[in-house]
């Protein structure tokens, strides 16, 4: 799950000046730290397809609660509801729909959960970096967010057998040292950041990083639709089916265009009944489209990448299970669809 934005930045650049007092090296120097690129939108998806479809859903489960020092069994049974309930049902419809997906998911979820862990992959779907605990990582001394970003990869890679290529933030933001420790543990992507609707390049400070950017949005993400905080002000008023439009109508727009309707989802908000039905018909919805690719996250990074002769790491091969076989072949992914 990604937190609210809290407007803050603690970022090192800071010169104890208000911004309006900023040189423009300093707030060029913020606006450039990290950047988007050249846009990996290619010219065609695999089999002819139009459009190119990126399901995700963020395992939390009980650790934004955890994150928080929240340790009562109310709060985390609303978590362990996503794992008991939830994730079976999504498996099963995506199983109905043919679309492999990629679960963003904290290393204590998958402890807690190995089973359900290791079902995603079972299943075909990809398993990426989430955090360790849904940590804010904007917060987090250097030593400390490297350390647990390489304990999470290496968590998830011992729990699943396949070692993570990409990492969605646990709140969908960049500390200053975020995209220096996903350079260096060689993560062929991220999905954290919202600088265009498509994939894109990262640069930093103006370098072109060779990591692939699959953006996410607010907009596109059931957590701002259907959370809500019982001792606060955070309450659901969208009504379910308004959300199934607002998703439609992106992905009839990315449609049109020839891009990447990406969606996140949370097992323990859209899992629930009056919230399923909604992902069922937007699935019944794409599927009835002809040309749409259904793609893990990875899959998508990896033929944008290619396609775009960004450099080549090892870690961007198809990851393989711990016994040293081929991970499990996602389903087929190009759906004919009916003629509307």
């Amino acid at each position: 799950m990604a937190d609210e934005p809290t407007g803050g930045n603690a970022g090192e650049r800071h010169t104890g000046e208000e911004p309006w007092q900023w040189s423009e090296e300093t707030w060029r120097g913020h606006v450039e730290q990290v950047r988007a690129g050249a846009s990996l939108t290619p010219p065609a998806w695999p089999g002819g397809a139009r459009v190119a479809v990126a399901l995700s859903f963020d395992s939390d489960h009980e650790t934004p609660a955890l994150r928080d020092g929240e340790t009562r069994p109310g709060k985390l049974a609303q978590g362990e509801y996503g794992s008991r309930v939830a994730a079976p049902k999504i498996l099963r419809l995506l199983e109905r729909h043919s679309a492999p997906a990629t679960f963003f998911m904290p290393a204590v979820s998958a402890l807690l959960h190995p089973e359900e862990a290791r079902s995603y992959t079972a299943a075909g779907h990809e398993t990426a970096i989430h955090g360790w605990i849904h940590e804010r990582n904007m917060q987090l001394p250097p030593d400390a967010e490297r350390e647990l970003q390489l304990r999470s990869a290496d968590t998830l890679e011992r729990v699943t057998g396949t070692r993570p290529v990409g990492i969605r933030t646990p709140s969908w933001d960049f500390s200053d040292h975020t995209l220096r420790i996903t350079r260096e543990m060689g993560l062929l992507y991220d999905s954290s950041l919202m600088a265009d609707d498509d994939p894109y390049e990262l640069l930093a400070d103006g370098e072109p990083t060779g990591i692939v950017e699959i953006p996410v949005e607010w907009i596109r993400d059931d957590a701002p639709y259907f959370m809500m905080e019982r001792y606060a002000g955070l309450r659901p008023y969208t009504p379910p089916r308004s959300v199934l439009t607002i998703w439609r109508d992106e992905f009839d727009q990315a449609y049109r265009e020839g891009g990447v309707f990406q969606l996140t989802c949370h097992p323990h908000f859209i899992g629930h009944r009056s919230r399923l039905v909604v992902l069922a018909q937007l699935l019944d919805h794409i599927t009835a489209h002809p040309g749409v690719w259904f793609a893990t996250h990875a899959d998508i990074a990896r033929y944008v990448a290619e396609r775009a002769g960004l450099p080549a790491n090892p870690c961007h091969a198809p990851a393989a299970t711990a016994a040293g076989s081929s991970a499990p072949s996602p389903r087929p992914a190009v759906h004919e669809g009916q003629s509307r």
